[in-house]
Protein backbone atom coordinates (compact mmCIF):
# COMPACT_ATOMS: atom_id res chain seq x y z
CA UNK A 1 0.00 0.00 0.00
CA UNK A 2 1.33 3.66 -0.93
CA UNK A 3 0.62 6.60 1.20
CA UNK A 4 0.29 9.35 -0.46
CA UNK A 5 -1.04 11.90 2.78
CA UNK A 6 -1.39 11.12 6.24
CA UNK A 7 0.22 8.08 7.97
CA UNK A 8 -0.39 7.22 11.30
CA UNK A 9 2.12 5.87 14.21
CA UNK A 10 1.20 2.55 14.26
CA UNK A 11 1.47 1.91 10.24
CA UNK A 12 4.95 3.28 10.49
CA UNK A 13 6.36 1.28 13.39
CA UNK A 14 5.27 -2.03 11.18
CA UNK A 15 7.65 -0.95 8.25
CA UNK A 16 10.70 0.50 10.45
CA UNK A 17 12.88 -2.45 8.87
CA UNK A 18 11.63 -1.82 5.22
CA UNK A 19 14.83 -1.05 3.38
CA UNK A 20 12.36 0.89 0.29
CA UNK A 21 10.85 2.91 3.55
CA UNK A 22 12.70 6.54 4.41
CA UNK A 23 11.84 8.32 7.16
CA UNK A 24 12.26 12.10 7.19
CA UNK A 25 12.91 13.83 10.47
CA UNK A 26 11.86 17.40 9.31
CA UNK A 27 12.08 19.19 12.52
CA UNK A 28 13.45 23.29 12.99
CA UNK A 29 12.89 26.10 14.55
CA UNK A 30 12.24 29.53 12.84
CA UNK A 31 14.34 31.28 15.50
CA UNK A 32 16.65 28.90 16.51
CA UNK A 33 17.57 27.02 12.69
CA UNK A 34 20.00 24.52 14.66
CA UNK A 35 17.65 23.50 17.24
CA UNK A 36 15.21 20.47 14.89
CA UNK A 37 18.96 18.49 14.08
CA UNK A 38 20.69 19.31 17.42
CA UNK A 39 17.17 17.51 18.74
CA UNK A 40 17.71 15.02 16.03
CA UNK A 41 20.71 13.59 17.21
CA UNK A 42 19.45 13.88 20.99
CA UNK A 43 16.24 11.39 19.62
CA UNK A 44 14.79 10.42 16.48
CA UNK A 45 12.51 7.64 15.22
CA UNK A 46 15.22 4.85 14.26
CA UNK A 47 16.51 4.83 11.25
CA UNK A 48 15.08 8.55 10.58
CA UNK A 49 17.19 10.99 8.34
CA UNK A 50 17.50 14.69 9.18
CA UNK A 51 16.29 17.21 6.50
CA UNK A 52 17.21 20.59 7.32
CA UNK A 53 14.88 23.36 6.11
CA UNK A 54 17.21 25.61 5.04
CA UNK A 55 20.07 23.55 3.96
CA UNK A 56 18.31 21.02 2.39
CA UNK A 57 14.58 22.74 1.76
CA UNK A 58 15.25 25.73 0.57
CA UNK A 59 17.81 27.79 -1.65
CA UNK A 60 19.97 30.84 -0.60
CA UNK A 61 18.08 34.23 0.03
CA UNK A 62 18.33 36.62 -2.50
CA UNK A 63 16.29 39.47 -0.51
CA UNK A 64 13.48 39.58 -3.34
CA UNK A 65 12.96 35.67 -3.75
CA UNK A 66 11.37 35.17 0.01
CA UNK A 67 12.99 34.01 3.27
CA UNK A 68 12.79 30.00 1.81
CA UNK A 69 12.62 30.37 -1.95
CA UNK A 70 12.73 26.98 -3.33
CA UNK A 71 16.04 25.17 -4.91
CA UNK A 72 15.95 24.41 -8.24
CA UNK A 73 14.47 21.11 -9.43
CA UNK A 74 18.17 19.71 -10.37
CA UNK A 75 19.10 21.19 -6.89
CA UNK A 76 16.14 19.26 -5.07
CA UNK A 77 16.61 15.87 -6.93
CA UNK A 78 20.25 16.02 -5.79
CA UNK A 79 19.61 16.15 -2.42
CA UNK A 80 16.82 13.97 -2.84
CA UNK A 81 18.96 11.28 -4.49
CA UNK A 82 21.60 12.48 -1.81
CA UNK A 83 18.96 11.45 1.24
CA UNK A 84 18.55 8.09 -0.03
CA UNK A 85 15.37 7.76 -2.53
CA UNK A 86 14.10 6.80 -5.60
CA UNK A 87 11.20 6.08 -7.58
CA UNK A 88 10.76 2.71 -5.33
CA UNK A 89 10.90 4.60 -2.58
CA UNK A 90 8.33 5.68 0.10
CA UNK A 91 8.81 8.41 1.93
CA UNK A 92 7.33 9.00 5.50
CA UNK A 93 7.70 13.14 6.78
CA UNK A 94 7.52 14.32 10.25
CA UNK A 95 8.32 16.73 12.28
CA UNK A 96 7.49 18.12 16.18
CA UNK A 97 4.43 17.69 15.93
CA UNK A 98 1.39 19.54 13.61
CA UNK A 99 3.20 18.82 10.68
CA UNK A 100 4.36 22.14 9.01
CA UNK A 101 8.22 21.25 7.90
CA UNK A 102 7.26 17.76 7.22
CA UNK A 103 4.34 19.30 4.90
CA UNK A 104 7.08 21.26 2.79
CA UNK A 105 8.90 18.29 2.02
CA UNK A 106 5.58 16.32 1.30
CA UNK A 107 5.10 19.00 -1.34
CA UNK A 108 8.52 19.52 -2.71
CA UNK A 109 8.59 15.15 -3.50
CA UNK A 110 4.96 15.86 -5.42
CA UNK A 111 6.27 18.72 -7.37
CA UNK A 112 9.12 16.54 -8.82
CA UNK A 113 6.65 13.41 -9.36
CA UNK A 114 7.16 11.02 -6.49
CA UNK A 115 4.07 10.41 -4.86
CA UNK A 116 4.73 8.03 -2.48
CA UNK A 117 5.34 10.61 0.35
CA UNK A 118 2.99 11.20 3.69
CA UNK A 119 2.91 13.00 6.75
CA UNK A 120 3.42 11.19 10.03
CA UNK A 121 0.26 12.33 12.02
CA UNK A 122 0.83 13.62 14.99
CA UNK A 123 4.28 13.94 14.39
CA UNK A 124 6.94 13.05 16.91
CA UNK A 125 5.20 14.16 19.59
CA UNK A 126 2.34 11.63 19.13
CA UNK A 127 5.09 8.98 18.07
CA UNK A 128 6.55 9.46 21.68
CA UNK A 129 3.22 9.75 23.67
CA UNK A 130 2.51 6.30 22.39
CA UNK A 131 5.23 5.28 23.44
CA UNK A 132 7.32 4.29 20.53
CA UNK A 133 10.84 3.47 20.21
CA UNK A 134 13.63 6.53 19.93
CA UNK A 135 17.43 6.71 19.40
CA UNK A 136 19.96 9.10 19.22
CA UNK A 137 22.74 9.63 16.95
CA UNK A 138 22.77 10.55 13.46
CA UNK A 139 22.09 8.22 10.71
CA UNK A 140 22.12 8.30 6.75
CA UNK A 141 21.45 6.36 3.59
CA UNK A 142 22.92 4.83 0.98
CA UNK A 143 22.37 7.52 -1.90
CA UNK A 144 19.93 6.54 -5.33
CA UNK A 145 19.46 8.11 -7.92
CA UNK A 146 16.22 10.75 -8.24
CA UNK A 147 15.08 11.27 -11.83
CA UNK A 148 12.83 14.52 -11.06
CA UNK A 149 9.07 14.97 -13.17
CA UNK A 150 8.85 18.45 -12.47
CA UNK A 151 5.04 19.34 -12.38
CA UNK A 152 4.95 23.22 -13.17
CA UNK A 153 1.46 23.74 -12.71
CA UNK A 154 1.88 23.06 -8.77
CA UNK A 155 3.70 26.40 -8.50
CA UNK A 156 2.79 29.76 -8.74
CA UNK A 157 5.11 32.85 -9.25
CA UNK A 158 5.07 36.63 -7.96
CA UNK A 159 3.76 37.18 -11.71
CA UNK A 160 1.21 35.13 -11.80
CA UNK A 161 -0.43 35.90 -8.33
CA UNK A 162 -2.89 39.39 -9.90
CA UNK A 163 -3.53 37.22 -13.31
CA UNK A 164 -4.91 34.73 -11.39
CA UNK A 165 -6.89 36.73 -9.21
CA UNK A 166 -8.52 38.52 -11.96
CA UNK A 167 -9.70 34.87 -13.25
CA UNK A 168 -11.50 34.11 -10.55
CA UNK A 169 -9.03 32.20 -8.65
CA UNK A 170 -8.66 31.87 -4.64
CA UNK A 171 -5.75 33.21 -3.34
CA UNK A 172 -5.59 30.99 0.54
CA UNK A 173 -3.24 32.58 3.11
CA UNK A 174 -2.07 29.95 5.44
CA UNK A 175 -0.87 32.78 8.28
CA UNK A 176 -2.44 33.28 11.71
CA UNK A 177 -5.28 35.63 11.80
CA UNK A 178 -3.86 38.14 13.27
CA UNK A 179 -1.27 38.08 10.71
CA UNK A 180 -3.36 38.24 7.84
CA UNK A 181 -5.27 40.86 9.48
CA UNK A 182 -1.72 42.81 9.97
CA UNK A 183 -2.64 43.24 13.42
CA UNK A 184 1.31 41.77 14.28
CA UNK A 185 4.47 40.76 11.78
CA UNK A 186 6.92 39.25 14.01
CA UNK A 187 9.20 38.13 11.10
CA UNK A 188 8.45 40.31 7.96
CA UNK A 189 9.11 43.76 7.19
CA UNK A 190 5.50 44.62 5.99
CA UNK A 191 2.03 43.34 7.77
CA UNK A 192 -0.42 42.68 5.73
CA UNK A 193 -1.81 40.61 3.07
CA UNK A 194 -1.93 40.06 -0.59
CA UNK A 195 -4.79 41.84 -2.31
CA UNK A 196 -8.07 39.45 -2.67
CA UNK A 197 -6.84 36.78 -0.33
CA UNK A 198 -8.69 34.40 2.05
CA UNK A 199 -7.34 33.37 5.57
CA UNK A 200 -6.89 29.66 6.39
CA UNK A 201 -4.73 29.22 9.12
CA UNK A 202 -3.17 25.95 8.82
CA UNK A 203 -3.44 24.99 12.65
CA UNK A 204 -7.14 25.08 11.78
CA UNK A 205 -6.23 22.04 9.67
CA UNK A 206 -6.03 19.66 13.32
CA UNK A 207 -7.89 18.47 15.81
CA UNK A 208 -7.55 19.45 19.66
CA UNK A 209 -4.62 16.32 19.58
CA UNK A 210 -2.66 17.70 17.00
CA UNK A 211 -3.60 15.58 14.89
CA UNK A 212 -5.67 16.33 10.72
CA UNK A 213 -9.33 16.52 11.57
CA UNK A 214 -10.92 13.83 9.51
CA UNK A 215 -10.78 14.46 5.58
CA UNK A 216 -14.79 14.99 5.90
CA UNK A 217 -14.61 17.58 7.91
CA UNK A 218 -11.52 19.38 5.98
CA UNK A 219 -13.38 19.59 2.93
CA UNK A 220 -16.25 21.51 4.72
CA UNK A 221 -14.05 24.20 6.10
CA UNK A 222 -12.42 24.09 2.69
CA UNK A 223 -15.29 24.73 1.17
CA UNK A 224 -16.25 27.32 3.75
CA UNK A 225 -13.18 29.22 2.97
CA UNK A 226 -13.17 28.78 -0.71
CA UNK A 227 -16.86 29.73 -1.00
CA UNK A 228 -17.79 28.59 -4.59
CA UNK A 229 -14.54 28.62 -5.97
CA UNK A 230 -12.86 24.99 -6.70
CA UNK A 231 -9.33 23.40 -5.70
CA UNK A 232 -7.39 23.39 -8.99
CA UNK A 233 -8.45 27.21 -9.14
CA UNK A 234 -6.38 27.52 -5.37
CA UNK A 235 -3.26 29.08 -5.10
CA UNK A 236 -2.13 28.59 -1.38
CA UNK A 237 0.74 31.29 0.23
CA UNK A 238 1.86 31.83 3.83
CA UNK A 239 4.62 33.43 5.19
CA UNK A 240 7.57 31.79 3.11
CA UNK A 241 6.00 28.96 1.17
CA UNK A 242 6.61 26.52 4.40
CA UNK A 243 3.48 26.91 6.39
CA UNK A 244 0.93 26.62 3.42
CA UNK A 245 2.03 23.04 2.20
CA UNK A 246 0.15 22.50 5.64
CA UNK A 247 -2.97 23.93 3.69
CA UNK A 248 -2.30 21.84 0.64
CA UNK A 249 -1.38 18.74 2.09
CA UNK A 250 -5.02 18.80 4.14
CA UNK A 251 -6.77 19.77 1.10
CA UNK A 252 -5.03 16.54 -0.78
CA UNK A 253 -6.38 14.73 2.18
CA UNK A 254 -9.56 15.87 2.00
CA UNK A 255 -9.84 15.20 -1.72
CA UNK A 256 -9.44 18.35 -2.82
CA UNK A 257 -6.32 18.28 -5.17
CA UNK A 258 -4.93 20.47 -7.97
CA UNK A 259 -4.26 23.62 -6.06
CA UNK A 260 -1.15 25.31 -6.37
CA UNK A 261 1.88 26.91 -3.89
CA UNK A 262 3.01 30.37 -4.23
CA UNK A 263 6.53 29.81 -2.74
CA UNK A 264 7.97 33.20 -2.61
CA UNK A 265 4.49 34.26 -0.65
CA UNK A 266 4.09 36.87 1.72
CA UNK A 267 7.98 37.42 2.24
CA UNK A 268 8.40 38.07 -1.55
CA UNK A 269 5.50 39.84 -2.01
CA UNK A 270 5.85 42.42 0.11
CA UNK A 271 9.99 42.65 -0.92
CA UNK A 272 8.71 44.96 -3.35
CA UNK A 273 7.03 48.64 -2.19
CA UNK A 274 5.17 48.95 -5.29
CA UNK A 275 3.19 45.81 -4.90
CA UNK A 276 -0.16 46.10 -3.15
CA UNK A 277 -1.05 45.59 0.53
CA UNK A 278 -4.33 44.91 2.17
CA UNK A 279 -4.80 44.69 6.12
CA UNK A 280 -7.75 43.96 7.66
CA UNK A 281 -10.76 41.73 6.85
CA UNK A 282 -11.22 39.79 3.59
CA UNK A 283 -13.00 41.97 0.94
CA UNK A 284 -16.78 40.78 0.85
CA UNK A 285 -17.18 40.90 -3.52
Amino acid sequence: MDYRTLIDASALAARLADGDWLIADCRFDLKQPSWGEDSYATAHIPGAVYVHLDRDLSAAKTGTTGRHPLPSPDEAAATFGRLGIDASTQVVAYDQDAGMYASRLWWMLRWLGHDRVAVLDGGLAGWVAEGRPTRAGHESRPGRVFHAAVRPAMLATTADIEPLVQRGFALVDARAPERFRGEVEPIDRVAGHIPGAKNHFFQSNLDAHGRFKPASALAVQFAHTLGGVTSDRTVCYCGSGVTACHDLLAMEHAGLGGARLYAGSWSEWSSDQGRAIETGEPRQD
